[in-house]
């Protein structure tokens, strides 16, 4: 059985905005959501910029849910509420409703501040609820214990691509006749001194105080690292027929996924993006679909000196001169690095531009970098063709991990 899957609800809480409306708005516009962290347990860091909501989860969660959730979990729960009252489905059997939803980190805040908790003040006052915080599968299980999904609940963590491969995990679900509906993608909340201090001692992350705004700046000659977000995006999948029959709009066409990996390196790119394009030729074999098709690409390009060349020459490989038509947008500029959340809130980006027959601009970038050998959104959005097109969305996460996903136009 292979069966069709479209997509039907969108979720979101991002640097940009609390909702996907103000986030897709935000990245029209070309809008930075990332800042100075003024908290003064970040000041002895040797970098400080990072892009963390901009809705706070107490605004949109009961004291209860912030108490007993790690904050992965509740920005997922925020996220997947949307996206559900979005979908509107009224009805649907449990045993036919599941939930993918992936972390590249987890609740590593909770397990940090309960360690401290430990520490200072005893083995009495650690919540009962840290190993139900701590653990990767907890954003999966709270969603799908809001929404009762039997289907099955699970949990990809592939680093940064973890959320695009949400996204198609659940997919495969819907195809496989395992589900009707799947609720999937990505989170992450783990903007803390510990993890900031990693990155920037791998030396990945930007420094630019000077320009926090400015920071993330993918594709461009100046870019000195990536910042770090958090936030999540969530999407509902259902099967074509389920959607149709009772009547549900439908954003876009899901058309199938490549994965690949590079076999490089824990944590840099493959120089010559081998597995970025296996991953990329087994998505357009995934969704049958041509080079001609692909009209817009939403790629990773992280602001990292190494990874955004290494995939614009990915990318030109595998399109030839149909990249010429294919104008590539990279949704980091704007929002920072979700890690486990940025390649949902790609995809979702890639679907609202098929919607929309807009790409947004990459924002911050104005200098290409020599090596870039694709056609760039820069400055304002770049309108698409009327007809029928496709985009992909490339995510790729330490440990060599490629995944790319294909949506149509509806």
């Amino acid at each position: 059985m292979s069966r069709t899957v479209v997509v039907t609800g969108l979720g979101a809480t991002t640097p940009l905005g609390g909702d996907v409306a103000s986030t897709w708005e935000g990245l029209l516009a070309g809008r930075s959501g990332i800042t100075i962290l003024e908290d003064p347990k970040f000041a002895e860091l040797p970098v400080r910029i990072a892009a963390p909501v901009k809705v706070d989860p107490s605004e949109k969660l009961e004291a209860h849910e912030i108490r007993r959730m790690d904050r992965s979990q509740q920005l997922a729960l925020i996220a997947a509420r949307e996206a559900w009252a979005d979908a509107a489905i009224d009805s649907v059997d449990p045993t036919r409703l599941g939930v993918a939803v992936a972390t590249g980190v987890g609740g590593a805040i909770s397990l940090m501040e309960q360690y401290d908790i430990l520490k200072e003040r005893g083995a009495s006052r650690v919540s009962p609820m840290t190993v139900p915080m701590l653990m990767p599968n907890g954003p999966a299980a709270v969603v799908g214990l809001e929404l009762g999904a039997q289907a099955g609940v699970h949990t990809p963590v592939s680093a940064c691509a973890s959320g695009a491969e949400a996204i198609g995990y659940g997919a495969e679900m819907i195809r496989t006749g395992r589900a009707d509906v799947v609720v999937c993608g990505g989170t992450e909340g783990c903007i803390h001194p510990l993890t900031i201090a990693a990155f920037a001692a791998m030396r990945a992350l930007s420094t630019r105080h000077d320009n926090a705004a400015g920071a993330s700046r993918p594709f461009d000659r100046d870019r000195d690292g990536f910042v770090m977000a958090e936030g999540a995006a969530i999407v509902v999948l259902e099967s074509e027929e389920f959607a149709k029959a009772r009547g549900a709009k439908i954003y876009a066409t899901y058309g199938g996924q490549g994965l690949a990996a590079d076999a490089h390196h824990i944590a840099q790119p493959e120089p010559e993006g081998r597995g970025v394009i296996l991953a990329m030729n087994r998505a357009l074999a995934d969704a049958d679909l041509s080079t001609k098709d692909i009209f817009h690409i939403n790629a990773h390009a992280t602001s990292t000196p190494a990874g955004d060349v290494a995939e614009s020459k990915a990318i030109r490989k595998v399109l030839g001169a149909d990249a010429d038509h294919a104008p590539v947008t990279a949704v980091k500029g704007a929002t920072g690095h979700l890690l486990g959340g940025a390649g949902s809130l790609a995809a979702i980006g890639s679907i609202l531009a098929l919607r929309d027959r807009k790409v947004p601009p990459v924002a911050n970038t104005v200098n290409l970098d020599e090596g870039v050998e694709v056609d760039v959104v820069l400055g304002a959005p770049r309108d698409l063709p009327a007809g029928d097109l496709a985009a992909l969305s490339n995510s790729f996460g330490f440990g060599g991990h490629d995944v790319v996903l294909a949506f149509r136009s509806n």
